[in-house]
Formats: C-alpha cells, structure tokens, sequence
C-alpha cells in the first residue's frame, strides 16, 4: 500500500522539475496525478511517464493565473477521477535583476504565477475539499522567501507571501479536517537553477552544511509525507528542504 493510496492529487509546474518529481513520486505512492502545466506538451510527457511506471495521471494544459483555466481543470478532475483531495502549488518563476533595474512587468508576473496562482488553484480546490471533510494542500515555497536574496526582490516576495499565505489557509481550514502546510526547497539542481554560473555555485554550496546541492526528489519525499496520513496532525507548517543551509 502507498503513502496516499486511492487519493486524487493535482500539481501545478508538473512538466518538470520539482512538480515532474512531486507527480511521479505521488502516483508512485498509489495516487492518482493530475498533472498540470502551462505547456501542455510536458504536462503530457509526465503523465505519460506516470502511466509507463504503471500508476494513473492525466496530463492538464493550465495557465494557474487564469481562474476560468483552473476551474476548469479542478471540475474535469473531479469528474474524471473522483473528488480532489492533494493540491501541490508547485507553479513558479523567476526574472531576476536588481530592485533599480527591475522592470514592474517582471515583478507582475512572478507575484503573479508565484503567489496569486497558488491563491486561484486553492481557492478552485478548496471548495470540495472543505465540503467533504479532507483535504492536503502543500504550497512550494523557497528559502529565499525566508533569507531575502539580491536580485530577487520579486522572487523573495512572492515566497515569503506564500508563506503567509499558507498559514492564514491552514487557520481557516483546520476545523474542516483540511490541512496546508509549505516546503520551502534551497538550492536544487532544477532547470531554473541550471543558468547560473560555476562561480555562483560554488557560493551557494559553501553556504550548505550537507555540502551538496538538493534534488527534486528530496523535495518530493517531504511533499508526499506532508500529503499523507503520516502528517494529520500537521498543519500551518513550513518544512526547509535545504541541507541545513537556513537554521
């Protein structure tokens, strides 16, 4: 038997990366995955990789901004596979610059995809998970929402709202037996990280005491404890995957 056996999960940023990690590990552990992403093309590709491992998923074109899109996608998902009970706000970008160079058009779209799409996707979730009785709502966050970080002013923002966010959700939700806690990830070998240069690297990796960059699988691991029975009585948490690089 699997961690969240015969429970229906969403992910939003399921093409790749953390959420590609997250929807497999999930379906790993007997869920069923939806996996949503902004190009449809790798939303496919993960669920198709779900169903070559033998687990169920389906593959969800999504913009996580658009609330007619999400609910769109949360009432397909209750029709085709059951009622909704493990949300993963996993969307998120970046465009790094410093403060004085930041254009307002990168600062609206990353505390748009980051804080305000995680916001539709819970509020679309939430509904039927509150109705029913249960519900596991995991929001992605970063160290930086908690540290600050030079050139990601908008980045940092759009974390350490979710942050808060994730706590004011838990103290509403908490009576309805619907928990919603944060993963807050270090560095991690994703493709977002994959631009920096060796030098950079380096300087986050002498701030690690574990002396290695994370994995998406080491994110993945703590998402799947905090969507199952493991962690009932675990809610308005936030957990740092992070080699102990904050403490």
């Amino acid at each position: 038997m699997g961690l969240v056996q015969g429970k229906v999960a969403l992910v939003t940023g399921a093409g790749r990366g953390i959420g590609r990690a997250v929807a497999l590990l999930l379906a790993k552990e007997d869920a069923r995955v939806a996996c949503a992403d902004i190009v449809a093309e790798s939303a496919s590709a993960t669920a198709e990789a779900i169903t070559e491992q033998g687990g169920s998923g389906i593959g969800l074109a999504c913009d996580v901004t658009d609330s007619g899109q999400v609910q769109e996608a949360v009432t397909r998902i209750e029709a085709d596979l059951g009622s909704l009970d493990i949300l993963v706000n996993n969307a998120g970008v970046s465009r790094d610059a410093l403060l004085l160079r930041m254009r307002e058009e990168d600062w609206d779209f990353v505390l748009n995809v980051n804080l305000k799409g995680a916001f539709v996707c819970t509020k679309a979730a939430c509904r039927g998970m509150l109705r029913r009785g249960f519900g596991r709502i995991v929001n992605i966050s970063s160290v930086i929402g908690q540290m600050g970080n030079p050139g990601q002013a908008n980045y940092a923002a759009s974390k350490g709202g979710l942050l808060a966010f994730t706590k004011a959700c838990a103290k509403e939700f908490a009576a309805k037996n619907v928990t919603v806690n944060a993963v807050a990830p270090g560095y991690v070998v994703t493709p977002m990280t994959a631009g920096l240069n060796e030098e950079t690297k380096e300087a986050y990796r002498s701030h690690i005491p574990l002396g290695r960059f994370g994995s998406p699988d080491d994110v993945a691991k703590v998402v799947i404890f905090l969507a199952s029975d493991l962690a009932e009585y675990i809610t308005g948490q936030v957990i740092n995957v992070d080699g102990g690089m904050v403490m």
